[in-house]
């Protein structure tokens, strides 16, 4: 669901933990507009069937993206998460905060994803 500027995700699978990530504006305007041309019925983002994408699928996607991109790195989705609360850490987010985008249930679990980058530390 999209909500002025913020994506809620719902999580089915994983503890029935809603997952928060901010938007930008620009990405707003154009799942806006993806979702007036396209009109999804039950997920925003439907496979062929009009069924929700499987794990494979999303992987399978991103290995084709990064591709395109001329990416050589290694990645992967859960490396995605890792990237999004390091880039919160690094730009002043509290880590409680981070904890609760990131839909954790203990502070330790949230320090592992965000390992704690040079960058960082050089501001304390």
């Amino acid at each position: 669901m999209i909500v002025s500027g913020w994506l809620f995700h719902c999580d089915r699978q994983r503890g029935k933990k809603d997952r928060i990530v901010m938007l930008s504006e620009k990405l707003l305007i154009l799942l806006r507009k993806y979702f007036l041309m396209y009109k999804p019925k039950a997920f925003l983002f439907e496979g062929q069937s009009g069924d929700a994408y499987t794990t494979r699928s999303i992987q399978m996607i991103l290995q084709k993206s990064k591709k395109k991109a001329g990416i050589k790195k290694n990645g992967s989705i859960h490396a995605l998460r890792h990237s999004f609360a390091t880039h919160l850490l690094e730009g002043g987010t509290d880590i409680m905060s981070i904890k609760e985008l990131l839909g954790r249930n203990s502070l330790r679990t949230t320090a592992l994803y965000t390992h704690v980058s040079k960058k960082h530390l050089s501001k304390i």
